[in-house]
């Protein structure tokens, strides 16, 4: 596994931010929110993982685990914030354990119904080289991995794009959507509310209105407008 980067304010904080970043990315995907998050007073855990190398199971068994090594029991309001896979990875987790004094969660583009740009192409061998098995977990048949996952029972706030910068895959998906995945397909029964920005998959951590929605859902519970359908 790779390593957590760890970004302490000096006063004393009593809520912190575990960050879960996306599919082929890093922890530096998620650097402008950890930023942002350490100059508003939050404590962050900015964990980096091997995506592309194992399955989703494993991949967040492993994230609970070290997540419970942080011993984060100083803190009485524990959030999260995710971009894509990150969100699926989360939602697996908290289906079979609890992080306690967890609060809030903002999912940024998640396949939460999972993306048909998946379904067309994870059976090609340069898709499984790019995206590895947890990839091709990720399709929308109620055989994969979100749609096993059912009905979220925490506090979450969901973003997603609706521009692309890959016209191709964006043809594979009905409906509005970031290029990867569709405004529909990103939604969960459960969440809290949702948001529709002008952002793409790859960009969508660094979007200045995006930062700034972060920050009044973890603050708020809701987002500063709504798209709830």
């Amino acid at each position: 596994m790779q390593t957590i980067r760890i970004r302490e304010t000096r006063q004393e904080n009593r809520e912190c931010v575990i960050l879960l970043h996306g599919l082929s990315r890093t922890h530096r995907s998620m650097i402008a929110i950890e930023r942002m998050l350490i100059k508003n007073g939050y404590d962050v855990f900015n964990i980096g993982y091997p995506s592309r190398k194992y399955a989703i199971a494993p991949l967040s068994e492993e994230i609970y685990q070290r997540i419970l090594a942080l011993h984060m029991t100083r803190y009485t309001r524990i959030h999260a914030v995710t971009h894509s896979m990150g969100g699926i990875i989360l939602r697996k987790i908290l289906k079979y354990h609890s992080i306690e004094n967890l609060c809030r969660v903002v999912m940024l583009s998640p396949p939460n119904q999972g993306s048909e740009v998946v379904d067309r192409l994870k059976h090609w061998p340069l898709f499984r080289l790019l995206n590895g098995p947890a990839g091709g977990e990720l399709g929308t048949s109620a055989g994969d991995i979100p749609g096993r996952l059912g009905r979220v029972d925490f506090d979450l706030g969901v973003i997603v794009g609706r521009k692309t910068i890959n016209w191709i895959l964006s043809t594979m998906i009905p409906g509005e959507n970031d290029g990867k995945v569709s405004t529909l397909r990103a939604q969960v029964p459960g969440m809290h509310d949702f948001l529709i920005v002008d952002a793409t998959h790859p960009f969508i951590m660094r979007n200045p209105t995006v930062l700034e929605e972060i920050l009044c859902y973890l603050r708020n519970g809701r987002f500063s407008r709504s798209d709830v359908p």
